[in-house]
């Protein structure tokens, strides 16, 4: 069934809240578990969409899935089928591509459709190719479907990616922890996920040199055990949090959020006037109350810029957020999304309530606050501009109303129900 979100903008958003586990840590750790016999036991899982398809997935292929409790998951991939993953849910995300990665490495092959996602443009699949038949697998790729094979055990290799993908350095790297040899892999992405993959595969007796760095060493073993691995928090989630307490005025802790992770953050939000610090423990984050939020010029006068870039730069999937903030922040700024040349096609739904901003084009807006938004009929498009429009729609005078919130469903855990622990008047409701 269907939901929608409605929400009464005005009011501020403040408390005290513990961010999710990493969504994007939890489906390649997830995917990882393929990797041995023996029993993996994830914490701080956290329960979204995506997350679910991805379990649904293995459970299919023969993986034993225990859930003990609120974000604690054990998986068992002992008896892992031939089958071939279930081709339906792999379509609905992204991360059914993880799959080829240890599959291949496991039993030798995997067929998988091209995978779903939300709708930013184009993610191309190169890269994952390239890295897996460097490794010695076979690829046949038609656009119905992605055939990976191996003949017998993957080989170490030297291995260049020809761009810092987040998703095909996950594939090379568990392809890797069970190839014959030392593999090295040069432009890795390093982003907290990618750590967190690299960690929990070393806890389970693999051996990745240099994790967070762009140049990772592994050498491959025979067999990896089990373990017992706590994801870190959403890094994402923590960057939503602190844009919507910002902009609605509120105080806000987040507990656990790991300051040093949003060193780049900070830096792009200044540029919008929005302040925040870790705390005497240097664990939490704090974002002071009352913040008027105002651009700061470049030198000269000049417009800023905010712009994306791999880690440890500013990440992608904040950049939709941003637009948000600087609809806020008295001012005028550039906002470049490099990536996904479909990302801020969802400004449209933000002039419709009142933005001032000029799509330049599919990469560039430039945004001239403070913009007074009214309240509108809107439809998310994916997670980040859905959640986007959620602080918009908080901003805004009036009742907003939210379709297609599966889509942010996908990303943010029980989102209504934790904002609304934090005061704002948001409603789950059936269409």
């Amino acid at each position: 069934m269907s939901q929608r979100f409605e929400i009464v903008g005005g009011q501020p958003i403040g408390g005290v809240i513990r961010p999710s586990g990493n969504k994007n840590a939890a489906l390649p750790l997830i995917a990882a578990t393929l990797l041995t016999d023996d029993e993996v036991v994830l914490r701080n899982v956290p329960e979204i969409r995506d997350v679910e398809a991805l379990i649904r997935i293995i459970s299919e292929l023969g993986v034993q899935v225990d859930l003990r409790g609120e974000g604690v998951v054990a998986f068992t991939a002992k008896g892992v089928a031939d089958a071939e993953p279930d081709p339906e849910v792999c379509r609905r995300i992204r991360a059914s591509i993880l799959l080829a990665g240890p599959l291949v490495a496991r039993r030798g092959h995997v067929a998988l459709p091209p995978p779903g996602g939300d709708v930013i443009g184009r993610r191309r699949l190169d890269t994952h190719v390239l890295a897996l038949e460097a490794l010695g697998a076979h690829v046949d790729a038609s656009p119905k479907q992605f055939s990976f094979r191996s003949p017998g055990r993957l080989q170490a290799a030297e291995v260049f990616l020809d761009e810092a993908s987040v998703t095909a350095t996950e594939n090379a790297v568990m392809a890797a922890a069970l190839a014959a040899g030392t593999t090295v892999i040069m432009n890795a992405a390093s982003e907290p996920h990618i750590q967190d993959l690299c960690r929990l595969i070393n806890a389970m007796g693999g051996k990745i040199s240099g994790v967070g760095t762009n140049r990772l060493e592994i050498e491959g073993v025979e067999r990896l055990h089990g373990a017992d691995y706590t994801l870190g928090p959403d890094y994402i989630e923590v960057g939503s949090f602190i844009t919507l307490a910002a902009v609605t005025g509120g105080e806000l802790r987040l507990v656990g959020a790991r300051p040093e992770e949003h060193r780049s953050t900070q830096i792009a939000f200044a540029k919008l006037g929005i302040q925040f610090h870790g705390d005497d423990t240097g664990q939490d984050i704090i974002v002071p109350g009352g913040q008027e939020l105002h651009v700061s010029e470049d030198l000269g006068g000049a417009v800023p810029k905010i712009e994306d870039s791999p880690w440890p730069g500013f990440p992608a999937d904040l950049t939709s957020i941003a637009v948000v903030a600087a609809t806020q922040s008295r001012g005028t700024v550039l906002i470049f999304e490099k990536m996904f040349e479909s990302r801020l096609f969802f400004t449209d739904r933000l002039a419709a309530m009142g933005a001032k901003l000029i799509l330049c084009d599919p990469h560039r807006v430039v945004v001239s606050g403070k913009s007074e938004l009214v309240a509108q009929e809107l439809v998310s498009p994916d997670i980040r501009a859905g959640m986007a429009l959620v602080i918009a729609a908080m901003c805004a005078q009036g009742r907003s109303v939210i379709h297609n919130i599966q889509q942010i469903d996908r990303g943010y855990e029980r989102i209504d129900q934790r904002l609304a622990m934090l005061g704002a008047q948001i409603e789950r409701v059936d269409e």
